[in-house]
């Protein structure tokens, strides 16, 4: 993630009306990924850990972000990678942030097999609920 956030200090790749149209979708995209990552934080409360595995005392979270995605804080950091990738004009902070979203779908793929085993109703809320990103994925 560090390396994504400096490699968009290179400079920009492109200029004039895209660059422009990157910087507001970019800006938009890096205000959704902080609302969806600092919210993901807030709803999970006492069940956050840094560790990819649940706490024993983890209870389901279905509320909030948890309404939206599964993992909201993953799929926050993977939005906000994008739009600053998009606001500084950087091809290889979209590829970084695509690099990104590919380990954050692995690293979720795996918690979620510790979250079945250990959290009653995960199958069902997993089953009705986008893993990390809001009407898309």
């Amino acid at each position: 993630m560090g390396a994504t956030a400096i490699a968009g200090l290179v400079g920009p790749a492109w200029s004039g009306a895209p660059r422009a149209i990157g910087i507001v979708a970019g800006a938009g995209l890096l205000g959704a990924g902080g609302l969806l990552t600092g919210r993901g934080v807030l709803d999970l409360g006492a069940n956050l850990t840094v560790f990819p595995k649940p706490l024993q005392s983890t209870r389901l979270v279905e509320t909030g972000a948890y309404r939206l995605v599964r993992h909201p804080i993953y799929g926050g950091l993977i939005l906000a990678a994008f739009g600053w990738g998009l606001v500084a004009a950087a091809p290889l902070v979209l590829a970084g942030a695509v690099v990104l979203a590919a380990l954050f779908d692995l690293k979720s793929r795996r918690e979620e097999v510790w979250l079945l085993e250990q959290l009653d109703g995960y199958d069902r809320y997993r089953a009705r609920t986008r893993r990390l990103l809001p009407w898309l994925y």
